[in-house]
């Protein structure tokens, strides 16, 4: 059965096929529109699923999008009615964007794709967040715990996923409903920050770095939390069901201190008694509170499932450094997370779904490689670089170009590369990567204001050969962390590792580490062997290719721009190296 995934009109819109247990292709209509964080429906990414397949509308079983648009639609309606007459204006809008395409999405998914409308099915959100992490697991049995801003009412929920000679099955056990959300508390803080919403979690999650925790009790003043893992948000604090433009009231800054204004400069390590050292003992606290809120969640999913491996998906599960506590202290044995854990990961969840539980079709050993997108045609490649007369170098083995590469990185040069299919989700993993030489302490700051024009607290990821990992980075001794291979959590640098790789150790001695292996990533692989080979190291700094607030590139044109528009040193691109010096 081949089936199509979508999902659209929050943030982070997306399309995957799937036929099978083979994922065919999936990708985030971020890289094809330019748009960061596109919302809109996915009409690039659902082309390109179609195209990359070798299928035609016709072909396809079923298309199945990621949520129920009617049962969204009454809760955002219901929550308004009941806010007013404040939030009138916020009513006003969001009858207004409902009553138009989103009320009649099937018909604007069949005539997107071409296929007639009975071939339109409907996932939940948190279901399709579900599958796609039990699906894309190793697990023939696990919890699962989905956990983001909010679904159609959701916004956490307790599954148990299962198969067996029978198929597989996806069961829910408890969900907590909006308003009550950790997701959004955390945007909440977000916002309260100074950093955009859906965008600058990240950054809060390297804010808090900083800072100590002195805020958790107050933060634990404006929300209990259950002895069922049930959060009650008090929305004296916190004002998203009211507000389409402010989601914390003047409470909050009455109990944490005047909000910070966004751009305002944020100088750290921060002098005491500073308003950078508040924000950033703000960020911890937040932190931390979501970490203990998120252990006592996993206790409950533990003693709900009996399993003892556990699924994560949804947004929150993005939050790389919650992630490595709860395999340190979480109760179960094994954690899995799905490399697009958010709302653009619902697209293949939907997807799954369909093909695994309603298809009954077999699983095949879990998702190997995040490199899910469009490559790039190298005769196209070739073509550009001529028509445009940019000087380059062509190489016929890929590796002399990987050595040649590994010279220039071990040498101080910052370079990039742009080869084979794209990855999937919002982390690059080496196919759309900026790389570097972990080595040099002034690495990081010369990637951060030369190149990545982005804030300087934020760390910097190490891409490490897998068989290797452990010289650089402390493994959870007796747990299986299945997450590292996608980027999504942290690991305790060893002391060789923060003496031999500073460029990659954030300041409280952690590193968002990726292990590559031949399966995942074969061309990072095949480079971080000759960087070793040259160094000793089997390590690189690893960011995206791109600038601040762009998406991260898909196409020659746009890996390009980006060397064009900053001070890399080289660029990759397919079989070609594009050299500063020349160009």
């Amino acid at each position: 059965m081949k089936v199509l995934g979508v999902s659209a009109y929050f943030h982070d819109a997306a399309a995957a096929l799937v036929e099978g247990s083979e994922i065919l292709a999936a990708a985030q209509e971020e890289r094809f529109s330019r748009t960061k964080h596109d919302a809109e429906l996915p009409l690039r990414s659902i082309r390109f699923c179609l195209e990359q397949s070798g299928l035609e509308a016709r072909d396809l079983d079923a298309v199945v999008f990621y949520e129920k648009p009617l049962r969204k639609f009454e809760r955002i309606l219901v929550s308004h009615l009941r806010g007013l007459p404040r939030g009138a204006g916020q009513f006003t809008r969001a009858i207004g964007t409902w009553l138009g395409d989103r009320l009649w999405i099937r018909d604007e998914i069949a005539k997107a794709v071409g296929c007639p409308k009975d071939r339109v099915l409907f996932s939940e959100h948190h279901l399709s967040h579900a599958a796609s992490a039990f699906f894309s697991s190793p697990f023939d049995s696990a919890a699962i715990v989905t956990v983001d801003g909010v679904g159609e009412t959701a916004t956490t929920s307790i599954f148990r996923g299962e198969t067996n000679s029978s198929g597989s099955k996806i069961e829910l056990l408890s969900e907590l409903h909006y308003p009550h959300s950790i997701g959004l508390l955390y945007s909440a803080l977000t916002a309260y920050l100074g950093f955009e919403v859906n965008e600058g979690e990240y950054k809060v999650m390297g804010l808090a770095a900083y800072g100590k925790p002195r805020f958790l009790d107050a933060l634990a003043s404006t929300c209990r939390v259950g002895s069922n893992a049930e959060l009650e948000v008090d929305r004296r604090y916190y004002s998203w069901s009211r507000s389409a433009t402010q989601s914390f009231t003047s409470r909050l800054e009455a109990l944490l201190g005047p909000a910070r204004t966004p751009g305002t400069p944020l100088v750290l390590p921060a002098a005491p008694g500073s308003a950078a050292e508040r924000y950033a003992d703000i960020a911890a606290s937040l932190q931390a509170f979501t970490e203990l809120y998120l252990l006592s969640l996993l206790e409950e999913a533990k003693c709900r499932t009996g399993e003892s491996k556990l699924a994560l998906a949804g947004g929150v599960a993005l939050n790389a450094v919650a992630n490595r506590r709860l395999i340190e202290e979480g109760p179960f044995q094994s954690l899995f997370v799905q490399p697009a854990a958010g709302d653009a990961g619902g697209a293949l969840g939907a997807a799954q779904w369909v093909s695994h539980v309603l298809d009954g079709a077999p699983r095949a050993g879990g998702l190997k490689s995040a490199l899910l997108g469009r490559a790039e045609d190298p005769a196209h490649v070739a073509r550009y670089l001529d028509d445009c007369h940019i000087p380059h170098r062509r190489f016929d083995d890929r590796g002399a170009l990987f050595r040649e590469v590994a010279r220039s990185l071990a040498s101080g040069q910052v370079g990039a590369m742009s080869r084979g299919r794209f990855e999937w989700g919002p982390r690059a993993l080496g196919a759309r990567s900026i790389l570097a030489d972990p080595r040099g302490p002034s690495t990081r700051d010369r990637v951060n204001r030369k190149i990545k024009l982005r804030e300087p607290f934020r760390p910097f990821a190490p891409a490490v050969l897998a068989e290797d990992a452990s010289r650089w980075f402390e493994p959870v001794p007796g747990r299986e962390d299945l997450t590292t291979a996608f980027m999504c959590s942290v690991a305790p640098a060893t002391l060789e590792a923060q003496r031999e790789l500073p460029a990659v150790v954030h300041v409280d001695g952690t590193a968002r580490l990726q292990t590559v292996t031949k399966e995942g990533s074969a061309d990072l692989y095949a480079l971080l062997e000759a960087f070793r080979d040259e160094t000793g190291i089997g390590v690189l700094l690893n960011t995206s290719l791109n600038l601040k607030d762009e998406p991260i590139a898909a196409t020659v044109a746009d890996a390009y721009s980006v060397f064009a528009r900053s001070e890399l040193d080289f660029l990759v691109v397919e079989d070609a190296l594009i050299e500063r010096s020349t160009a």
